[in-house]
């Protein structure tokens, strides 16, 4: 099979052949139909994933067909389309992972991190952490599902319903959060980089109420905040625009230090959390939420050599919605 292959942070991936893996005992090998390219991706060859076990092929937002299981795997698995997303095995023991918080697991291994992700024509994955792709999903709508999609729903769901609801950064997974967030009647305001207009429009276009550039001031003061840029500037910015009591939510794996602010920024008992990963149980309720309240995702693909080329256009934020890799 072909697979792309990070050897050395600050390098490109490289296309090589490799045997197609073997499933463990407790494993699914999947034929990869479909892998989204993340901004996680970007800190993981940019360096600024120190957890990362490198040689690694990349990619966490998977759909693909079962097309072999391993000798303790019930065989009904075989033929069928699943997604596989970030999180990829947990101990199942420690106190995180029995009191449904898996998520903090400090033995978790993540796809594309620890693990050979989609960035080749098969990959592995445990099937506790495989979720099946409704019909009425394509492969490619459904693969920014499995992270941007579901890392949104996790901060959303942090938001605590909130009716005035800001989102900064508005890439792949602002563009699906939106449009939960509209399904639940929330009024959304969108940030962009300053300049940014056609990035502003397409919040708009979206059902953004209003959108505009990171250093202004929205027309109302905000419930809460998801960021999902990874600017560590933003978090007192989306402070100064968040009423008392409010949450401004951190939604990356990684972010830029957070500058020093003032004390007034904060006080109010307004709050400053992070989402961590994700778990089971947001997929099972984000998949459920969907059948209700349907999203499109707006996808450029790539073929599997043209991952590179797709990366430095995620970089530059060349497009807007998700870019997905067609093996």
């Amino acid at each position: 099979m072909r697979a792309m292959v990070l050897h050395t942070p600050g390098q490109p991936l490289q296309c090589q052949e490799r045997p197609i893996p073997t499933p463990g005992a407790r494993q699914l090998l999947i034929k990869v139909l479909a892998c989204g390219v993340c901004r996680t991706d970007l800190h993981l060859l940019d360096g600024e994933l120190p957890q990362a076990v490198l040689p690694r092929v990349p990619g966490h937002e998977i759909v693909g067909e079962v097309t072999a299981v391993g000798a303790d795997v019930a065989p009904g698995w075989t033929g069928r389309r699943v997604g596989v997303p970030w999180l990829g095995w947990t101990c199942g023991e420690c106190t995180f992972c029995r009191s449904d918080r898996e998520n903090l697991c400090d033995q978790a291994q993540f796809t594309g991190c620890h693990l050979d992700g989609g960035y080749a024509e098969y990959t592995v994955a445990d099937p506790r952490f495989c979720f099946p792709i409704p019909d009425t999903l394509s492969d490619v709508q459904a693969a920014p599902l499995l992270c941007a999609g579901l890392i949104g729903f996790r901060a959303l769901r942090m938001a605590q319903g909130a009716r005035h609801l800001g989102l900064y950064g508005f890439g792949a997974a602002a563009h699906l959060a939106i449009q939960v967030a509209r399904g639940r009647q929330q009024r959304v305001y969108a940030f962009t980089r300053p300049g940014d207009d056609e990035g502003q429009d397409y919040a708009r276009r979206l059902g953004a109420e209003w959108a505009g550039p990171s250093d202004q001031l929205p027309p109302h003061a905000l419930d809460a905040s998801l960021i999902f840029a990874p600017v560590g500037a933003l978090v007192p910015l989306a402070l100064s625009a968040t009423v008392k009591g409010g949450c401004v939510i951190c939604a990356g794996i990684h972010m830029s230090d957070i500058p020093a602010f003032p004390y007034r920024l904060l006080w109010g008992e307004r709050s400053v959390r992070s989402v961590a990963n994700l778990t089971r149980q947001d997929g099972v309720a984000f998949f459920a939420e969907l059948q209700h309240t349907p999203v499109h995702c707006d996808v450029t693909c790539f073929a599997l050599d043209q991952a590179n080329q797709a990366l430095a256009c995620l970089r530059s934020g060349q497009f807007n919605g998700a870019i997905v890799l067609t093996p």
